[in-house]
């Protein structure tokens, strides 16, 4: 199943917003929890999780090396670093299932248009005096 990259989800946010990732970023951080903020939390996990399932690969090809010998303690470390990557590739795959759920459904909001001129408003009125209920002299 083919799920989006983080740098996908970016660039879908970007488009939403029409601000870049690190101008978004810096808006939110003084913003009430949200849409955006939600957004970028995702789009954080997910590359978080792309960036483990390399080091894990990048570290289980280490460990499986063919001119290496592998030792009863070297077999711990090749599960663990297996279990690891599974956990990553799960975690990427409900991340970017979820977000992009989330994207499908949002759209860009056009910009509100401007007011549409009016007729010209009325002069205001002039003040009337007002009658005091005071005796005159």
């Amino acid at each position: 199943m083919s799920h989006p990259t983080s740098a996908q989800v970016a660039a879908r946010i970007e488009e939403l917003y029409g601000a870049s990732l690190t101008d978004l970023e810096a808006h939110a951080q003084g913003q009430p929890p949200g849409m955006l903020a939600a957004l970028l939390g995702s789009h954080d996990r997910l590359a978080f999780a792309e960036q483990s399932i390399t080091f894990y690969r990048e570290r289980l090809e280490q460990l499986l090396h063919s001119e290496r010998q592998i030792s009863a303690v070297e077999v711990s470390h090749i599960f663990d670093c297996a279990r690891r990557l599974a956990e990553a590739v799960a975690v990427r795959d409900t991340q970017a299932a979820t977000t992009h759920a989330v994207l499908q459904s949002l759209v860009r909001a056009d910009a509100p248009e401007p007011p549409a001129a009016s007729a010209p408003a009325a002069p205001p009125a002039s003040p009337v005096p007002t009658a005091s209920t005071a005796p005159s002299r």
